[in-house]
């Protein structure tokens, strides 16, 4: 398990003057079990660090006092029946880091919302009830959503993932409890494979171990929650890979119409993976046309290099036809003639992104249909949508033995591997080594309704 000053090691530093408008802000979700305490846990956070104006707190009063899962939970079903339901994103800053918090939803209908929150998360807070647990055994089992969620976590390559074990305070023996819980969460991500920066205990209602320490409660000597979240690194972009770019938007540069010596069009869109700069040569997909990159824009149309993560515009040195869900990739490289090679054949070019029609995938399923062989979606991968057959699923995941199963189908809200062929082919990698590259989504091609969160093997 990671300690916490390797955290801190890789943490970026806060200027001398206590200002952190340099420091790019942390974007993590709090997840987990239903009523274990993530919508107290934000309040008592955005509370402490004095992220809240009086006359907010005032009108979150229920019986003369103050719930602070009102801070979060602004729908009208929400309050009415004291849960979340859908995400909400609140944001906050310390002396050193600024932060941007996703309330994930608990209930396991509502596994579609966590999962559009923890795809684009840095890291990931697990609250775990200790009340919800046989806490007085040493060999307790977790709650089913306390692994899924953290399973989730780990699929979408979310990462920073620290746990937090809430109502410790409303237990006969905290320390007792502390010792048997974190052992089980132990033994748990290590079979699942999950990396932990840090687990700490805390109760949410009280304060203790969230901004302010309580020291030497649950004999627990650590860094506070803030603590550890100010020192968690920000999820880094991939750019030692290939570029790779996806095309959100065409502009026409009436401005340059005159000049010859290069495209009229600026491609807009986010790095995907790579650098993109003046000279670097392109190949465009699907057109398979190559071209060399003239200008790079930044947001602010400022010439300008872009790494991976960042939005900008693209100048060619020349007309290309390029459309909205066109990528424009690095330009494949040269293979190298085989030593035996009398002939001296050219050999073909290797791209940088090879494009398959068929996948095979693990998929979150989202929809109240199951999933099931022969069905067809459409498939939206960086903004190009084709459309993809489910040819097979391969087996489901049990999320409480993290075994793999056999299965003929995906019910609502499971996990498995399933085989897809594409109508055409997308320049698609593994999730592990290209997080946009590797991930689309499933949409009803009747409902348009979001269906599956696909991550490529």
């Amino acid at each position: 398990m990671t300690t916490i000053n390797s955290i801190a090691a890789s943490a970026q530093p806060a200027s001398a003057g206590g200002q952190n408008n340099h420091i790019s802000a942390l974007k993590f979700i709090t997840c987990g079990s239903v009523d274990d305490g993530k919508s107290t846990l934000i309040g008592r956070l955005l509370v402490d660090s004095k992220a809240v104006l009086q006359d907010h707190l005032a009108g979150v009063q229920r019986g003369g006092e103050t719930d602070l899962a009102l801070l979060t939970d602004g729908l009208s079903a929400e309050r009415e029946q004291g849960i979340t339901i859908d995400v909400a994103y609140r944001y906050f800053a310390t002396e050193t880091r600024k932060f941007i918090i996703g309330d994930a939803p608990g209930h396991e209908q509502y596994t579609r919302n966590m999962v559009t929150a923890a795809s684009s998360a840095d890291a990931a807070v697990v609250l775990v009830d200790a009340t919800k647990l046989d806490w007085q055994n040493p060999e307790l089992a977790l709650l089913p959503q306390t692994r899924r969620h953290s399973l989730l976590a780990h699929l979408l390559r979310v990462h920073s993932l620290v746990f937090a074990v809430n109502k410790l305070d409303a237990v006969a023996d905290p320390a007792l409890a502390w010792k048997h819980i974190q052992g089980a969460l132990a033994r748990f991500a290590q079979a699942a494979g999950i990396a932990v920066r840090a687990t700490v205990p805390v109760s949410a209602l009280k304060g203790w171990n969230v901004v302010d320490a309580n020291a030497g409660w649950c004999d627990y000597q650590g860094p506070t929650l803030l603590q550890v979240l100010e020192a968690l690194p920000n999820t880094p972009a991939d750019t030692a890979l290939p570029l790779a770019f996806p095309v959100q938007w065409v502009e026409k540069s009436s401005s340059s119409s005159s000049d010859t010596s290069q495209g009229r069009r600026v491609f807009w869109g986010r790095v995907a993976s790579g650098n993109v700069a003046p000279g670097t040569p392109v190949q465009i997909f699907p057109s398979g046309q190559l071209a060399t990159v003239a200008q790079v824009l930044d947001h602010a149309r400022r010439p300008k290099d872009v790494p991976a993560g960042t939005s900008a515009g693209i100048i060619l040195d020349r007309e290309v036809d390029v459309s909205r869900g066109d990528w424009i990739l690095a330009a494949p490289t040269a293979a190298a003639a085989p030593a035996d090679d009398d002939f001296g054949d050219t050999p073909a070019a290797v791209p940088a992104w090879p494009a398959s029609r068929e996948l095979r995938t693990t998929v979150a399923w989202m929809d109240d249909e199951p999933l099931v062989a022969g069905r067809v979606y459409w498939a939206l991968h960086g903004h190009r949508w084709v459309k993809a057959k489910v040819k097979a699923v391969v087996h489901k995941l049990n999320i409480n033995t993290l075994a793999e199963e056999a299965a003929t189908q995906l019910d609502p809200n499971a996990i498995g591997h399933v085989e897809l062929l594409l109508q055409e082919a997308i320049p698609a990698a593994a999730f592990g080594k290209a997080r946009v590259l590797g991930s689309l989504i499933l949409v009803d091609t009747a409902s348009h309704k979001t269906a599956g969160a696909v991550l490529v093997n």
